[in-house]
């Protein structure tokens, strides 16, 4: 299983790329600018959209792949977009409305339209993709409804994406028993933000080292989120409060492989 990072910024620069993951070449987790840096015929292979939440950095790519794929995907099968209740709702009611941005779930007619949205829960687990991959969905604690998702492995381990997210008891409670090979998980903001981070909830180092008191034995900690221009700040202060464990920074454009 190869997993593509797209983007893992927090904001843009240059070099920055907000949230997207690729999975093989079919699931796209989340759908942030990082999308744009495929090819057209990489955007027409993908048949799932995941969506943590319906915050803009998360979601702007959905609308711009709909449009940019819809004549190659003729005669297919429309794109799901799978998410939670609130977030499609968000979608319906403020990017699909035909004013910020065309109906794609109608378009190119209301019998074959490109997007198609698919409603999700907590705990539910899918089936998705040309590998058959499993994909439990899991909870986050954010300012909006939001979830994460825990990809399966061929050989039982998994694949862990936090969404946004402060800290969260019921991720931990969510993941006991499991083998997770990979955690990603969010941390937005340095320790000067830290009242900012609590209102937004989001991770910043104190809380995130709390949080990582839970680890799953044998997971690595892979960071995201980080916003630009913070990242050697975030990790020397999560350094000085974890000096026992090694956290690494996702880049865009790494490719993670779980066998």
């Amino acid at each position: 299983m190869n997993i593509r990072i797209l983007g893992c910024s927090g904001s843009i620069a240059r070099g920055c790329r907000t949230t997207s993951f690729l999975v093989d070449d079919d699931v796209l987790i989340d759908a942030g600018t990082g999308v744009g840096d495929l090819t057209l015929d990489e955007l027409a292979r993908i048949d799932h959209i995941l969506l943590s939440h319906s915050h803009l950095d998360h979601v702007l790519g959905v609308p711009l792949l709909a449009d940019s794929v819809m004549r190659r995907r003729q005669g297919r099968p429309p794109i799901l977009v799978h998410a939670l209740p609130e977030t499609l709702q968000v979608l319906r009611q403020h990017l699909f409305n035909d004013q910020l941005w065309p109906d794609f779930t109608r378009l190119p007619s209301e019998q074959q339209p490109v997007l198609q949205l698919q409603p999700l829960a907590i705990g539910q687990t899918l089936t998705l993709g040309a590998a058959r991959r499993e994909i439990e969905v899991l909870p986050a604690a954010h300012a909006v409804p939001a979830c994460g998702y825990a990809v399966q492995a061929p050989s039982g381990q998994s694949w862990v994406y936090t969404g946004d997210t402060g800290p969260n008891p019921a991720l931990w409670q969510a993941l006991q028993g499991r083998r997770v090979a990979q955690l990603v998980i969010e941390i937005a903001f340095a320790e000067a933000d830290r009242a900012v981070a609590a209102d937004a909830r989001h991770h910043c180092p104190s809380t995130l080292a709390e949080e990582l008191r839970h680890l799953p034995d044998g997971a690595q900690v892979l960071l995201t989120h980080i916003k630009p221009g913070e990242m050697e700040t975030v990790q020397a202060e999560l350094a000085e409060r974890l000096p026992g464990l090694t956290l690494r920074a996702l880049a865009a454009g790494q490719v993670l492989q779980l066998d």
